[in-house]
């Protein structure tokens, strides 16, 4: 079943990239008590997401936060290496990037995308949520599940 607005994030471990490798971290450790802005990418280096998903969100970050939001993360299934890497070659040291790896967070909130016709495998569809204390406020799906025009930085600043 796919989450929608009202719904809670489920629990689930994704991982961050630290100084001492990657490093687990709790959905309720990243939603709980907080405003989190969180958008999915289907990869890491993928030319949509490289060239203007992540970078509208670099660029957007302080607007974002100065609305309120605690925490902007950026969650794809890739490992923690690979997220961490991609941030830094994208500047996005303002944001949180989650690596779900294995997709279980991704499975678990219905937005698969079957990108095997790629050579992908599983991955994430594109979207942006805005999650209050642990309950989605605003969602939004690509329809496609890859385009880009509604999971938008700016999307996100006009629903904030």
């Amino acid at each position: 079943m796919t989450i929608k607005v009202g719904d809670n994030i489920p629990s689930a471990n994704l991982f961050t990239m630290t100084s001492d490798g990657p490093k687990p971290i709790s959905t309720d450790d990243i939603f709980k008590g907080k405003k989190v802005v969180l958008f999915a990418v289907p990869g890491a280096f993928t030319p949509g997401c490289s060239n203007t998903h992540l970078p509208g969100y670099v660029v957007h970050v302080d607007d974002i936060k100065a609305k309120g939001v605690d925490t902007v993360a950026c969650v794809a299934v890739n490992d923690a290496f690979v997220m961490g890497a991609w941030g830094k070659s994208q500047n996005a040291e303002h944001l949180l990037m989650l690596g779900d790896g294995n997709g279980d967070f991704t499975k678990a909130i219905g937005l698969e995308l079957d990108g095997s016709g790629f050579g992908l495998g599983s991955r994430s569809k594109r979207y942006s949520m805005i999650v209050d204390n642990g309950k989605v406020t605003h969602l939004n799906v690509e329809p496609d599940g890859a385009g880009i025009q509604v999971s938008t930085a700016e999307k996100i600043l006009e629903q904030l």
